[in-house]
């Protein structure tokens, strides 16, 4: 059976359509089964689809094959082999190929040069660009207006700003995609005012503007955190009937959600017709970033009952939500699905694994994770060197940050980088290395020091117990101190019982989180500790009289894919008699091995033996004892509470942890504290 070379033709563009390798091998052979003794050779034709197929399904070698054994090359021969080595990323071998194509006489046309501009944009080379339009000038390409918006694309992805404005200036005639162009590289050049100016002038031009044009202004709306101009955006796109475009749909989520509007997106998604990948991903961010992680979690979970697939940015999305709410078995479920989607080496998904097992408390999988991501970025590093910073294991963060910076490496330090390295320093009590590097930010790493390092120096002075130092270090500041600062010192007052300095920390704090209960909570505790109760109760009434309520402090602990919530004094749970018979037997065990209860943070001025009972049924207590009773023996007991935990229950808990002979890991609203063999990884400042 014989086919024509259109039917031919058109199986060669199915098995592009279907991406099978398979397929289109399949029909080469076909095509070299045909061949007779009199046309002994394939078709320029059915070549130029052949080297089509194979460069764009990624098999170069075969294409360039092809390429060789075709004896009439044509500018579409070349220019199908060109196209298809950069929609695959080899750039430089596009460049090379097109090289190749005017050594062998074939002139590039219009179809050619915005191929080779995006392969030197995407190459950074500026002097390769500049003589591709120095060529398309000779030729006479420029009047095209696709070769022109190649060409400025191309200038603004080397950095060539003055040279891009220049080409837009000189264009007689700019279509939709210049237009488009030259705002999204504003946007991402770090100028949305000038991309929100251009739209502008395109809107007074008369451009209507299509998908691309809105999700690119209002990417530049959320960079300027401006929402009244985003929602004129979308007034307009209602108004012309666009809010059908599920792209410009997905791009006022991402917008919304970046101004922190979480009714507009939930309203706006709730208002789709179709959904795709990206608008279930880009709920699934909004989320997020607006600390709403279990809600991100439900739509992750709601995306998968409608059967769409895991992609790396949706992943990512959720394993950080999963790291905000300490869920270490949902983040290792989500760990497996990436796994079984093959993206939990992705760099962006890898990153997020680390950052996840760092902040739920578990070293292993984290440094796992880090290990097994082949090409790591900065931002998995910082993952790394905050995991061990968080969770105590500063000699490692130390060790980590020197690797960082080894000449081997060549990664330069950033912003968060010094934030994780200082915040070890400040945990492992090392004020002289901290301070060298402090100091060296500027001159070393060119990082002028922002409020989370200087916040990260005051803990460090803290916690070394020079807290007057501290507190003049705070004065010296060249920035307004905030409330990170500001609380570093009052916790440091209240461990080494400054009163009077804490004081003068709180009501600095009043000032900025006038409706943090916590902070009046803390001073009013440190009056007490010291003995001060007129003062202590003063306090307490302050925060009556103008309205604000302490938070109700609970913990919670997962088993077998439940969450069983405790507070203080809590009798409700199913399992209440044998807590507390396990709560009793604690007790004992811990008063045979010397213990004896920190009343300190008693909250009021009552007999000794009712504090007592007073420090001993607060949450994380009972949840461990819970723990204790439902995790068999040898798993890490993790728990999770929503305030700072108390003295007693830290002494407490490190008392258990060498009587049991289990990890337990605590993560409140300060910090990780992982208890084993009656040490923390704390060090008893926390």
């Amino acid at each position: 059976m014989s086919f024509t070379p259109n039917f031919l033709a058109s199986l060669l563009q199915s098995s592009l359509s279907l991406h099978s390798p398979l397929l289109g091998k399949s029909i080469h052979a076909q095509i070299l089964k045909s061949l007779s003794p009199s046309t002994p050779t394939i078709q320029p034709f059915l070549s130029n689809h052949l080297i089509n197929m194979y460069s764009k399904l990624d098999l170069p070698n075969s294409a360039h094959l092809l390429l060789q054994l075709t004896p009439t090359r044509s500018v579409v021969t070349w220019t199908s082999l060109i196209s298809g080595t950069v929609q695959n990323g080899h750039f430089s071998l596009s460049l090379t190929h097109f090289s190749s194509m005017r050594r062998d006489g074939v002139n590039p046309n219009d179809f050619t040069f915005p191929v080779a501009f995006k392969a030197s944009g995407c190459l950074r080379l500026p002097v390769t660009g500049q003589q591709l339009h120095g060529l398309t000038i000779k030729d006479g390409q420029m009047i095209d207006e696709y070769v022109g918006c190649s060409a400025f694309d191309m200038y603004c992805k080397t950095g060539l700003r003055d040279d891009a404005c220049k080409l837009f200036d000189e264009m007689s005639h700019r279509n939709i995609a210049t237009w488009n162009a030259y705002i999204s590289n504003s946007v991402l050049d770090g100028r949305p005012y000038s991309g929100i100016a251009k739209f502008i002038e395109f809107r007074r031009s008369g451009g209507g503007g299509d998908g691309i044009t809105f999700c690119a202004f209002l990417n530049a709306c959320s960079d300027t955190s401006d929402l009244l101009l985003g929602r004129q955006l979308h007034g307009y796109v209602i108004r012309y009937g666009y809010e059908a475009d599920v792209s410009v749909a997905n791009g006022l989520i991402d917008f919304y959600g970046k101004c922190h509007e979480i009714g507009c997106f939930e309203f706006v998604f709730g208002g789709m017709s179709s959904r795709n990948n990206v608008s279930w991903s880009s709920m699934a961010a909004a989320y997020e970033q607006n600390d709403e992680q279990e809600k991100a979690c439900l739509i992750f979970l709601k995306a998968r009952k409608e059967g769409i697939e895991p992609t790396d940015y949706m992943v990512s999305s959720v394993l950080s939500a999963c790291a905000g709410l300490a869920g270490l078995e949902l983040g290792r479920s989500v760990h497996a699905l990436a796994a079984k989607a093959c993206i939990e080496k992705n760099v962006f998904v890898g990153s997020a694994l680390v950052d996840m097992y760092g902040k739920c408390g578990s070293i292993d999988d984290c440094e796992i994770a880090f290990h097994e991501i082949g090409e790591k970025n900065l931002v998995t590093w910082n993952a790394l060197l905050g995991g061990y910073a968080h969770q105590g294991h500063v000699d490692m963060a130390l060790a980590l940050f020197q690797e960082m910076t080894c000449d081997r490496l060549e990664l330069r330090p950033n912003y968060v980088t010094l934030v994780c390295v200082l915040s070890a320093c400040s945990r492992a009590g090392e004020v002289k290395m901290g301070m060298e590097i402090f100091e060296s930010m500027r001159e070393k790493y060119e990082i002028v020091p922002g409020i989370e390092h200087y916040a990260c120096v005051v803990d460090m002075l803290a916690r070394a117990g020079k807290v007057e130092e501290s507190y003049e270090f705070i004065r010296r500041m060249p920035i307004r101190p905030n409330v990170s600062v500001w609380g570093a010192l009052l916790g440091a007052c209240r461990v080494y019982g400054k009163p009077e300095l804490g004081r003068v920390a709180a009501e600095k704090l009043f000032v900025l989180d006038p409706h943090d209960s916590g902070n009046h909570v803390v001073l009013s505790n440190l009056f007490a500790a010291s003995g001060r109760w007129e003062e202590a109760n003063l306090v307490r009434k302050e925060m009556q009289d103008i309205g604000i309520k302490k938070g109700v402090g609970c913990s919670w602990i997962s088993v077998k894919n439940s969450v069983h919530v405790f507070q203080a004094k809590d009798t409700s749970h199913a399992m209440n008699s044998e807590i507390q018979k396990m709560l009793t037997k604690l007790k004992m065990d811990m008063k045979a091995a010397g213990y004896v209860p920190d009343t300190k943070q008693a909250l009021y001025d009552v007999e000794e033996e009712e504090k007592e009972t007073e420090v001993w049924y607060h949450s994380e207590k009972i949840a461990l004892a819970f723990g204790l009773i439902a995790l068999p023996p040898g798993v890490p007991i993790r728990i999770t509470k929503n305030l700072r935990v108390c003295v007693d229950c830290h002494s407490a808990i490190k008392f258990i942890s060498g009587i049991v002979g289990r990890e337990i890991i605590l993560r409140d609203n300060h910090r990780f504290h992982r208890f084993r063999d009656n040490q923390c990884s704390c060090r008893d400042y926390w």
